[in-house]
C-alpha cells in the first residue's frame, strides 16, 4: 500500500488533518471573497472545491485506515458547516444569494446539529441520512458556481448556481423535517 511506504503522506492524508485543512481554508476563502475581481472569484471557488473534496476524503481515509475517532465524529460535520455557512454568508454580503435562503440553510444546520448532539448523548444513532448527504452535495454544488459568479466559456455560472441552490434549499428543509420526525419517535 502506498501510504505504508510513505509515512509523511499518511500523516498528510490523516482524516483529522483533512478535517483541519477544511477549517483552515475558511479564512482564505473569506479573504478571497472580499475582492470583487474575476480572479478572486475563480480562486475562491478553487479553495472551496478543494476544501469540499477533503470532506469526502476524510471519511474515505478514516474507514480505509481504521481511524474513526471521537475528534473526527465531532469535528468533521462542524468543519463542513463552518465551510458552507461561511461561503453562504459571504455570498449574501456580495448580493449573490438572498439572505432568507441562507438563514433557512444555516438555521437548519444549527438546529439539527443540536438535535443530533442531544440524541447522540442518549445513545441514539445519528448517522447522516441519504437525504442529508444529498443536501450537502447540492449545497456544495450550488456554492461553487455562485462563487465563480462571472461568465466563463459562455456559461452563466451565477444562474446555474441559483438553480442548484433551489434544489439544495428543498433538500435542506426536507432533511431537517426528516430528522425532527425521526427524533420525535426516539424522544417520545
Amino acid at each position: 500500500m502506498i501510504l505504508e511506504d510513505k509515512p509523511w503522506l499518511a500523516r498528510l492524508l490523516h482524516p483529522n488533518a483533512l478535517t483541519l485543512y477544511r477549517v483552515a481554508s475558511v479564512p482564505l476563502l473569506v479573504v478571497l471573497m472580499l475582492s470583487p475581481s474575476r480572479w478572486a472569484a475563480f480562486f475562491a471557488a478553487l479553495v472551496f472545491s478543494l476544501a469540499a473534496i477533503t470532506d469526502f476524503l476524510d471519511g474515505f481515509m478514516a474507514r480505509r485506515m481504521g481511524l474513526i475517532s471521537q475528534f473526527g465524529k465531532i469535528m468533521d460535520p462542524l468543519a463542513d458547516k463552518l465551510l458552507i455557512s461561511s461561503a453562504f454568508i459571504m455570498l449574501v454580503s456580495l448580493g449573490r444569494v438572498e439572505g432568507w435562503i441562507v438563514c433557512l440553510i444555516i438555521g437548519r444546520e444549527l438546529a439539527i446539529t443540536g438535535l443530533r448532539s442531544i440524541l447522540a448523548s442518549s445513545g441514539a444513532d445519528v448517522a447522516a441520512t441519504t437525504v442529508a448527504k444529498w443536501k450537502t452535495g447540492f449545497q456544495i454544488g450550488a456554492v461553487i458556481p455562485l462563487l465563480l459568479h462571472y461568465p466563463y466559456f459562455g456559461l452563466n455560472f451565477h444562474v446555474a448556481g441559483t438553480w442548484v441552490l433551489w434544489v439544495a434549499l428543498v433538500l435542506t428543509v426536507w432533511s431537517g423535517v426528516d430528522y425532527v420526525v425521526r427524533a420525535r419517535r426516539l424522544i417520545f
